[in-house]
Order: C-alpha cells, then structure tokens, then sequence
C-alpha cells in the first residue's frame, strides 16, 4: 500500500504517495479536476515492486499548496524537475497518463539526463485542437462522477458511488479556481500550437513505450500511430479500452510497464 507523503517546494507543500524501493519511478496524472497522484491507486502497488513508486499531485492539483500564477506547461515541466531534486531523485523513469504524457514528453525532450525510460499512456501532446470538456469545463457533480467511475472501472471492480464521494470533495472553491488558471492556459491555441510534441519527438533518447487504447474518443489512435513513428526508440503497444487504460486494463498495463522498466 503507498504511503501518503508530503515535500516543500518552491510553491508550498505537495502531496506525493509513494510505494516500493528501487530505482525511481515517477507517475504523472492526467488532466481532469478530480485527477492527482492517487489516480494511480490501481497501479503503484504492482509498478511498485520493480521500483521506488512516486506518483505526485500536480502543481495546481491535490490538498496542497496553491500557485497564484497562470499554470503554464513550463510551469508543469519544470515542476517534476523541482520535485526530482527536493526527494535527491537524479534520474528517474517516468510514467505519464493523458496530460501527465505531454509533460513526460516535454520533459525527456527538455532533460534527457535526468529520464531513464518512458511510458507514454494516450499521450494529450499529440492532438492540437481543445477537447471540449477542458474549452466548457463545469464543476462535476456526484452524479457526473459516478458516471465517470461506473465507464472506467472492470465490472466488479471498486464501487462508483463511493470513488464518487471521495473525488467531489477534491472539488473545493480553491481547486475550482486554480484549475480554471490550467484551463485558459491549456486552452489557449497559441500555446498548445507551441508545446505540441511533433518537433520535440524525434530528439527524445529514451526508450519509450507508447499505450493507447483502441477504442479511445479523447485521443484517437492515429496520434499514438504517429508518436510512435516520430520517437526514434519506441514501441507502441494497442490495448482494448479507451482513454483510461490504468484503470480500465490495470494488470495488462501494470504488467507492460513492469516488463519493459526491467528489461535490459
């Protein structure tokens, strides 16, 4: 089980949870208001046995601290370098999901001696266009999060009315407010056109494993098809599912992320 820790940064405090011992393995969240570190809860135990699992709340997501600043990529990016040097991390690999894939990415492109390996899960890099829940953003309610959690989770497992609960109290007036700082920045055409991946791709050196689901709405597969053509060492792996696959296929995906940090 991971334990729930916390580290000053320049910023304030950040809520990280971390599991197993080994070399490092950081996990980056996706985008959603209700996302953070634990979103990987399916994972961190099993990932957490071939390496020293830390999986953060982003900078503007989570209990802790606030930035009162627009939240930019850069911002983001150099978030995990900042988060590597306060835990004595130099080097680490790096798991990414969604928008935490666009910061991997940019990271390994913008600090190659500090990635080892890359996983890139339905990486949000690769698609220039605003997706409409992130340009019409609404506070969720319980219902909405319901919903959400009954989609993603395997039949049978974990129960959505509960995860739903637990995901609207992350929806405070101050989480509201700094997620609406991430949104216009995110939305902002100038600035996704200028952080896309496609000419950073080709200049990342680490090895990468590419996952995206079959059937995902959010970032169709013909993106990971040309991420994969464009990283000059990746593999691209298709699973069925759509745009959760930690959750929604957890031992297929903890299972390739495990075999491929080991491999020699």
């Amino acid at each position: 089980m991971a334990r729930e820790c916390w580290v000053d940064l320049s910023h304030g405090r950040t809520r990280y949870f971390e599991s197993g011992d080994g070399p490092p393995v950081l996990l980056l969240h996706g985008a959603g208001i209700t996302e953070g570190g634990d979103s990987w809860a399916w994972n961190w135990d099993a990932i957490g046995k071939v390496g020293r699992v830390i999986a953060p709340d982003f900078l503007g997501w989570g209990p802790g601290d606030r930035f009162d600043r627009e939240y930019s990529f850069a911002y983001l990016t150099d978030f995990v370098r900042e988060l590597q040097d306060a835990l004595g991390i130099s080097k680490s690999h790096v798991i990414g999901h969604s928008m935490g894939g666009w910061v991997a990415a940019l990271f390994a492109y913008e600090s190659p001696n500090r990635v080892e390996k890359l996983v890139l899960v339905a990486n949000g890099g690769m698609a220039a266009r605003t997706l409409p829940g992130l340009a019409h953003f609404r506070p969720p309610s319980l219902d909405d999060l319901e919903t959400l959690w009954a989609r993603r989770l395997p039949q049978g497992r974990g129960d959505p009315r509960r995860l739903a609960i637990r995901d609207l109290a992350k929806v405070t007036p101050q989480a509201v407010a700094a997620y609406e700082k991430i949104l216009r920045h995110m939305n902002d055409p100038a600035h996704r056109e200028r952080y896309l991946l496609f000419r950073r791709l080709p200049h990342i050196q680490a090895p990468t494993l590419i996952l995206w689901g079959r059937q995902d709405s959010v970032n169709a597969l013909e993106l990971g098809e040309e991420e994969a053509r464009l990283l000059p060492h990746a593999r691209l792996v298709v699973l069925e599912g759509g745009h959760g696959l930690p959750i929604e296929q957890p031992e297929t995906f903890n299972r390739l992320v495990c075999d491929f940090l080991t491999a020699e």
